[in-house]
């Protein structure tokens, strides 16, 4: 496609105050883009997976499976870089781990301050995870009204982070601070259908649920879908599956839930729908949360893929993931290669967004690949790091550098479950992408910035 005739279509340019303006585009589509926290591969049911997913299951065979989805391999750097379009080693050591300090500076064009500058209506319901007090929550990067905890995760009960934590309390409304009874899906949900109610078209609806980070626990009507199903001969193992199975169809059935909300508003042909979890889900853990539920002995599965969250193995990084929009996206499997990051800039193409500075993106528009107009591109790295290593993707070929560690490579068309390290047999492939490797490591802030020094993480 070429970009230049799109964009003057589209008339869209930079104020010199650095906000968008221009002429009304021809597609202005409401936008829900939800995301799903440690959710793994197998946890679906489209990947044949142990839970119950019967809305996403349909969802991805009337849209575009996105077969080749890329994250970060926990959840703040996945954050940063679908909300800034750059990766988020660009922002410092803060935004590559899961982190209470603030990940982008508070002047970072986000993909919601830029819909916002367009004339959207820009709402948030759920875990933020970008910056743990209230002057540095949604409101403070372009959101119109926030909405959940700041915190990278809470009890789905009490709303509670950890104890002993100064960020313990932080379940809150537009930065205000408050206690509410309930479950945190069901209220997360219920904020994202009143929102899209609203019908202030056009409208960006981001949910960022908790489920399925843990604690993992959901009311018992969902664990009910699951009578008569034994998960391991094991009490513990099997009651701890049986939560897990119950709060992904939980998610489930509160995308359904928004489903039906835009469908019954008149808004369905007009509303583009993105889903993938942040990073991939986690085999089993300890719940250290300030609440009542137990331990996840038997929580997530990734399997075929190696790995899991936090690692940089395909487990870790690639993850469920979806785009939906009737009439504009036929269904298909899309099994071109992209990474969150990418969404800024597909979404700036779509709505007409065209920066007259360089706000040094690292994603690439992937909006022609998505309606199948164009082929994947073969030369496109994809850089993911973070506090123990970092990885990088060009083609079918994937180099994984870690700490104290020799560095792996994988043909991941050939061997996609990352069963065969060539390191050895390929050393002209090795120099290759450790070259891309370090150019990008070299892109990244080493520091953490002076302003955050010595505040608690």
């Amino acid at each position: 496609m070429n970009r230049t005739l799109i964009f003057a279509v589209l008339c869209a340019v930079w104020s010199s105050g650095g906000q968008f303006a221009g002429a009304e585009a021809p597609t202005r589509p409401n936008i829900l883009y939800i995301v799903c926290d440690d959710l793994g591969w197998s946890d679906v049911g489209w990947h044949q997976g142990f839970a119950k997913t019967p809305v996403l299951d349909r969802l991805v065979s009337q849209g575009v499976e996105l077969d080749q989805h890329y994250v970060q391999p926990v959840c703040t750097p996945t954050r940063t870089a679908l909300m800034s379009g750059r990766y988020p080693g660009r922002f410092g050591p803060q935004a590559l781990v899961p982190n209470n300090l603030r990940a982008m500076p508070i002047d970072t064009t986000t993909l919601a301050s830029a819909l916002k500058s367009l004339g959207y209506s820009t709402y948030q319901s759920g875990k933020w995870h970008l910056g743990s007090k209230p002057e540095w929550g949604p409101n403070a990067f372009g959101f119109d009204h926030g909405y959940g905890t700041l915190t990278g995760a809470a009890d789905p009960w009490t709303h509670r982070y950890r104890k002993g934590s100064p960020y313990v309390d932080t379940w809150h409304r537009d930065g205000n601070l408050f206690h509410e009874e309930g479950n945190a899906t069901e209220l997360v949900a219920a904020e994202a259908v009143r929102r899209i109610e609203e019908k202030r078209t056009p409208w960006f609806m981001y949910v960022p649920f908790h489920a399925v980070h843990t604690p993992v626990d959901a009311p018992e009507e969902f664990k009910k879908l699951y009578d008569g199903v034994r998960f391991h001969e094991d009490d513990a193992k099997h009651d701890s599956r049986l939560r897990m199975a119950a709060m992904v169809s939980q998610v489930d059935a509160k995308v359904g839930q928004f489903l039906e909300a835009i469908q019954r508003t008149g808004q369905r042909d007009n509303t583009l729908v993105i889903f993938h979890s942040d990073n991939g889900g986690i085999e089993s853990l300890k719940n250290g949360y300030d609440g009542k539920v137990g331990d996840s002995p038997l929580n997530s599965e990734n399997d075929p893929l190696r790995g899991q969250k936090a690692q940089l193995y395909e487990g870790g990084t690639r993850v469920c993931a979806l785009a939906y929009w009737p009439g504009k996206l036929a269904p298909r499997k899309h099994r071109g290669i992209m990474h969150c990051v990418d969404w800024f800039p597909t979404i700036a193409e779509i709505v007409g967004i065209q920066p007259a500075s360089d706000l040094r993106w690292d994603g690439v528009s992937q909006w022609a690949a998505l309606q199948g107009r164009t082929e994947p591109d073969a030369g496109r790295v994809i850089y993911i790091a973070s506090s123990g290593g970092q990885s990088v993707r060009q083609g079918d070929w994937k180099l994984i550098v870690r700490r104290q560690s020799k560095p792996e490579l994988y043909n991941i068309a050939a061997d996609p479950y990352e069963t065969t390290d060539l390191a050895t047999a390929e050393p002209n492939r090795m120099n290759k992408l450790q070259a891309l490797l370090m150019a990008e490591r070299a892109k990244d802030q080493k520091d953490l910035p002076a302003d955050l020094v010595g505040l608690p993480k």
